[in-house]
């Protein structure tokens, strides 16, 4: 066992059994790395990950590699959900080095935290194109010890860059500018399979949200059905969970059918949102089926019974096969499906196109065709067809349930946790289930008292909180309100706002930072939905509702400074600034509703 087997971290612990002497974030390790005249190893990555998982067990649990480590480096392990802010700056890093980011990070350190040289994973000796992990070790440790000069150039040159990247302020917003981003989100998108661009593809739920809003304002009709053909063919692909429920990461093709496993919180927040927001809209069943599915999903797998919400579910349960708990053979439909039950099923979720590249056998659960178009095809009523498949999921289902499950990471952070009580209670306005309120509320109280000491807010244990934590608490705390009228969740969100507004705000431009204090040298400020809406954008949401709730004119002069300080990189980021959106459409078009008795 090595220093992580008294950490909190899931991800932390999951590395406590191997050799290497990890080191978890501290100034103990980078103060050893000054004294022993030694470079950093940083690993960051996480519990849902696979290729953190392939790392591991290709590298890490490797003798040659572990020897390797703790002879010429000061090896230091990060759990990236735990610590979202150290491994946000070392992304960037690793961007500024010309290499696209992702986890497991694998970063070179100098002993004041420095970059000068990175990358994501390494497989121990190269292959297909990638160094090898082992000969990568070899080099940096003797350019450490024979140009250790060299090395620290680039680590300075590497956070002056990062230091210098401000957004630059915007001259002034306008309401053209609604019109101007919605135009280019409908230029980017997909009409054959829907959603944004090429693989991968993610969501993008804050451009969703603002697409939707928009069509509820002018009912375009082309708008409305680029809309619907994303949520529906997300629906019916292999990113949804056609049994369980809830949605998968993002899909690694354009068809939406072979997904990244992993299952996120903040994800399934934001889908929720989008088909509770769909659904309202356009009144579609499917949707709020879709919607219904993903709150069972979050219910039954990442929320404690007596209120509140996980990170994260595991890609894999093991590397070697992934996706694996999620997958279908056509002999497993066979063996445990009636003929009637398989001839229906098999015709609606198994297709050549959900084949797993590492198991062709394996599929991918995924809809190619509706029942209307399935019944016609086996001459079958649609509603026959509809029940049938109702029971042969029921089945399959209860048998996965049997299956080992992958990990599900239970650490409560706020900001995941202000998302999906913020998303729960816009579902429970639209579906009128109490017990969906009920929980939100719930877990608003247990999070209330588990991640806030003496007044102040933390992301988790230990972990002061982060601008992503004040911004979806608050949210949370507004939405509480706006359905119970209990004033104290308002008095709580201005009170976390003004606290918000003191430790976060830019004083000098606008905006907010994403740390209080500055982490390895600077403070971070943008608008880039990551994919889940930014923090900034959640800010200016936040920032509107209660200046209209509370008449707080400050809090609408924050709010524009922001909406300037980011118009101009909203407006060339696009899709990826969909929240902002979102945000200047609700400066423009939000209502205020007040109710007064009348006196007789």
């Amino acid at each position: 066992m090595n220093r992580l087997a008294n950490e909190k971290s899931a991800y932390l612990q999951h590395a406590s059994h191997q050799k290497i002497d990890w080191y978890p974030w501290s100034e103990e390790a980078f103060e050893r790395a000054e004294k022993e005249n030694k470079p950093v190893f940083l690993s960051s990555g996480a519990i849902w990950c696979h290729w953190c998982h392939v790392m591991a067990r290709e590298c890490f649990e490797d003798d040659e590699v572990a020897k390797l480590l703790n002879e010429y480096f000061i090896p230091v392990k990060l759990d990236r959900d735990q610590r979202p802010d150290i491994d946000r700056r070392y992304q960037q890093a690793l961007a500024a080095m010309g290499v696209s980011g992702g986890w497991p990070l694998s970063m070179f350190l100098t002993h004041d935290k420095k970059p000068f040289y990175g990358g994501t994973y390494f497989p121990p000796d190269e292959s297909f194109g990638r160094p090898g992990f082992k000969a990568i070790l070899l080099a940096i440790s003797r350019l450490y010890r024979e140009k250790k000069d060299e090395a620290i150039g680039y680590g300075e040159k590497y956070i002056e860059f990062l230091k210098n990247q401000v957004t630059v302020s915007g001259e002034g917003f306008d309401k053209s500018m609604l019109d101007e981003a919605e135009e280019k989100m409908l230029s980017g998108m997909d009409r054959l399979h829907g959603g944004f661009g090429s693989a991968p593809k993610f969501a993008m739920s804050g451009a969703l949200e603002f697409l939707i809003h928009r069509y509820s304002f002018r009912k375009d009709e082309a708008l409305g059905n680029a809309i619907k053909k994303t949520l529906t063919s997300m629906a019916d692909g292999g990113i949804h969970d056609q049994l369980g429920g809830g949605f998968h990461r993002y899909s690694t093709d354009m068809t939406w059918t072979i997904p990244h496993f992993e299952k996120m919180a903040d994800d399934n927040a934001w889908f929720l949102r989008n088909y509770i927001d769909a659904y309202c809209t356009f009144g579609d069943n499917y949707f709020k089926e879709v919607a219904e599915g993903i709150i069972a999903f979050l219910r039954r797998e990442l929320s404690h019974p007596d209120g509140g919400f996980y990170a994260s579910q595991d890609a894999d349960v093991t590397p070697d096969d992934e996706g694996g708990y999620f997958l279908w053979r056509d002999e497993a439909f066979k063996s445990l499906l009636t003929d009637e039950e398989y001839k229906v099923l098999s015709l609606y979720f198994l297709h050549q196109q959900g084949a797993m590249r590492h198991d062709a056998s394996k599929m991918v659960l995924h809809i190619a065709q509706g029942t209307g178009e399935l019944a016609k095809q086996l001459d079958m009523a649609e509603k026959e067809v509809k029940e049938i498949l109702l029971s042969g999921k029921q089945r399959l289902l209860k048998e996965r349930e049997k299956r080992q499950k992958p990990i599900i990471d239970r650490a409560m952070y706020t900001s995941l946790n202000g998302m999906l009580i913020s998303a729960f209670l816009k579902a429970y306005r639209a579906l009128g289930d109490e017990s969906v309120k009920e929980f939100a509320i719930m877990s608003l109280n247990r999070i209330s008292k588990a991640n806030v000491l003496d007044g102040k807010l933390f992301h988790s244990e230990g972990v002061e909180a982060f601008l992503d934590d004040y911004v979806n608490f608050i949210d949370a705390l507004i939405s509480a309100y706006e359905v119970s009228g209990d004033k104290n969740y308002l008095d709580q969100a201005d009170l976390y706002m003004g606290q918000c507004v003191g430790k976060f705000r830019d004083k000098k431009d606008g905006g907010f930072f994403d740390t209080e204090g500055e982490v390895i040298g600077m403070r971070l400020k943008g608008v880039e939905d990551t994919p889940h809406p930014s923090a900034n954008s959640t800010g200016i949401m936040c920032l509107i509702k209660l200046s209209l709730m509370l008449g707080r004119d400050e809090y609408m002069r924050y709010a524009e400074s922001a909406l300037t300080h980011f118009a101009l990189v909203a407006r060339a980021i696009g899709i990826h600034g969909g929240y902002y959106f979102c945000a200047l459409n609700a400066y423009f078009h939000m209502m205020k509703l007040d109710v007064h008795a009348l006196q007789l």
